[in-house]
Order: structure tokens, then C-alpha cells, then sequence
């Protein structure tokens, strides 16, 4: 009598999967998402948000679910509903069109990024012309020089603009930075301005947000020792295209930007032994817990947290929607 065998599905091949501390979402977008849920909770649907409240792609279809409706200006808002800026920031121009149509507006602007168009407004009123150091089109960038008269803020996109850079006048000179930028790209470009125009002040930790620093600091761990980087996040998120080119530049042999485990070729992962996955500050844990299962579906993966900055800042919530 012949005993046949069972037929065993082929071993899963090893594979240490090393999750980046800190990633994800950050305090100023779990407010502005906050800011939306909450309008439509007290308002009712629709509740109108000009631009994606944040870039990912995930955030923004579940709140159109909810209710939210995405617009590029305010001229496609209704003046009885209430509208929603983003955590990215606006023109003066846009709170200003608001109040004259007296509408009903909630600013989900990060309170980091308005400290920048604080910082902007009061380097202005101090005579100074400012330097900006960011990504033409950003929102965050349009929000930022909108703040004040055209002409008072220079863009600088690259160290090749810090070197053509031209002081207009005798105007002393001040800067400020998009929040989402590369910390060490920023530096170079500081550096290189700063060998130009030696009165500019030295940087400061806080130019760039504390939660890009960290999930680029956590990235770098990544990178070092990682064959490939998996960056959940979306194709406009600024933070998230950022720590690809971080975890490349810190030694990772692939880095890629994947919106979820969906779009992952896992043909990326031949020849993988150890494996880094990390999220931008727009991108929610579930999604990551979602590429967490995927990989485990795939492979023996022994899964291992990172030791990296423990964040504790929140943000309050606007006092209209608390009371």
C-alpha cells in the first residue's frame, strides 16, 4: 500500500522587517483631519475643504464619504456651508474673501506652519527682505509667500538658486523654510547662503517641523541598515517623498513610495533580507498595518519596532467645535 505525503505549501522565505519609530501621522494632521470630522458632526454634509486637507490620497476618499467636498477655490463653495482650509496653509487673500461673503470658515492650517507666516509677517515689518527655501507650487509654499506684498519673499528651490540669488537693494535679509523639506538638503542650501550673506542668523532645529526631523532621523536608522525602504504615503505628500530620497542617500540599496500594500510589486523584495517600512506624516497606521499583514502573507517575517523619538505634541482643536 502506497502512503501518500501531504502536500505542503512551500516554506515562506525569512525576512526581517524593521518598522521605523516615529511614522505617520503627525499633530497638525490629525487636527485638520479632527477639524473636518468634527464640522461634519455639527454642521451636517456637505462641508466644503479647499484643497486636500492633507496629501493622501486614503484621508481624503474616506472623508469625501463622509461628507466632505474637495475644491481648488472658494468661488466653488456655496456662502451657507462651511468651508475648511487646509493644514498646508492659504493666502491672506482667501480668510479675507471669506469674511467678505460671510461664510463660515474653519482654519486647519498646522500651527506650524503658521508660526512660519508669523515669523514671515514680522521680519517684513522689520524692513527685512525674506528668503524662502522650498518647493515652487506647494501649497504650503503659495500659503507662505501669499502672506505678504509680491515681491517681499524670494523663492529658493536649490542650492543652484542659493548661489544665483541676488539681494534686491541694500534690504537686510532674513529666511524661513517649507516645514516638509530634507533636513540635510536644507542645510546645504542654508550653508550656501550663508558663505554669501553672512549676517543671515544660523538655522534653528525648529525651521523644519519636529515631525519631518524625527521620521527623517528614523528613516536614516532605515537606510543604513536596510536592502529596501518601503515609504507609505502618497505621490504630492512633500514629507513622504522626502524620506525616499533620506533612506537612499543614508545607504538603503532601494527605497519606494507606495501608497499602500496594494502597490507594491513584490518582485521589489527579491533578494531582500531585511526590510524597512515607514510612513509620511499624512499617512494613517492602517495602512501600514495593512502592508504589516501583506509582507507576513508573503514571507516568515520576523517583525521588529525601531527605537526612535516618542511624540507627544497635540494640538487644540478650534473653540467653536469643542463648545
Amino acid at each position: 500500500m502506497t502512503v501518500h505525503q501531504p502536500i505542503r505549501p512551500a516554506e515562506k522565505r525569512p525576512l526581517t522587517v524593521r518598522l521605523a519609530t516615529p511614522r505617520g501621522f503627525c499633530a497638525g494632521v490629525d487636527r485638520a483631519i479632527q477639524i473636518v470630522e468634527r464640522a461634519i458632526e455639527k454642521y451636517g454634509a456637505p462641508v466644503y475643504v479647499r484643497h486636500e486637507i492633507v496629501h493622501n490620497r486614503h484621508v481624503v476618499e474616506r472623508l469625501r464619504e463622509m461628507g466632505a467636498v474637495f475644491v481648488k477655490e472658494l468661488d466653488a463653495c456655496p456662502d451657507d456651508r462651511p468651508v475648511v482650509f487646509s493644514a498646508h496653509g492659504v493666502p491672506k487673500s482667501v480668510p479675507e474673501t471669506a469674511r467678505s461673503r460671510e461664510m463660515l470658515y474653519l482654519d486647519a492650517t498646522c500651527p506650524l506652519v503658521s508660526k512660519v507666516h508669523v515669523e514671515a509677517e514680522r521680519h517684513h515689518a522689520a524692513g527685512r527682505h525674506i528668503i524662502l527655501i522650498g518647493h515652487a507650487g506647494h501649497p504650503e509654499v503659495v500659503g507662505t509667500m501669499g502672506q505678504l506684498p509680491a515681491g517681499a519673499i524670494s523663492l529658493i528651490e536649490t542650492v543652484e538658486d542659493a548661489e544665483a540669488f541676488q539681494r534686491p537693494g541694500d534690504a537686510p535679509l532674513a529666511y524661513a523654510t517649507q516645514t516638509t523639506l530634507s533636513v540635510d538638503d536644507t542645510a546645504e542650501i542654508l550653508g550656501a547662503l550663508k558663505r554669501r550673506f553672512p549676517e543671515l542668523p544660523d538655522p534653528h532645529k525648529e525651521d523644519i517641523c519636529y515631525a519631518t526631523t524625527n521620521r527623517q532621523e528614523a528613516v536614516k536608522r532605515l537606510g543604513e541598515g536596510c536592502d529596501l525602504v518601503l515609504v507609505v504615503g502618497s505621490r504630492n505628500s512633500s514629507n513622504s517623498v522626502r524620506l525616499v530620497e533620506v533612506a537612499i542617500k543614508a545607504g538603503a540599496k532601494d527605497a519606494r513610495l507606495v501608497d499602500d500594500a496594494g502597490h507594491v510589486d513584490w518582485s521589489w523584495l527579491d533578494g531582500v533580507s531585511t526590510l524597512g517600512i515607514t510612513a509620511g506624516a499624512s499617512a494613517p497606521e492602517r495602512l501600514i498595518e495593512d502592508l504589516v499583514q501583506a509582507v507576513r502573507d508573503r514571507f516568515d517575517a520576523d517583525v521588529v519596532e525601531d527605537d526612535g523619538a516618542r511624540e507627544t505634541v497635540t494640538f487644540k482643536l478650534p473653540r467653536v467645535l469643542t463648545t
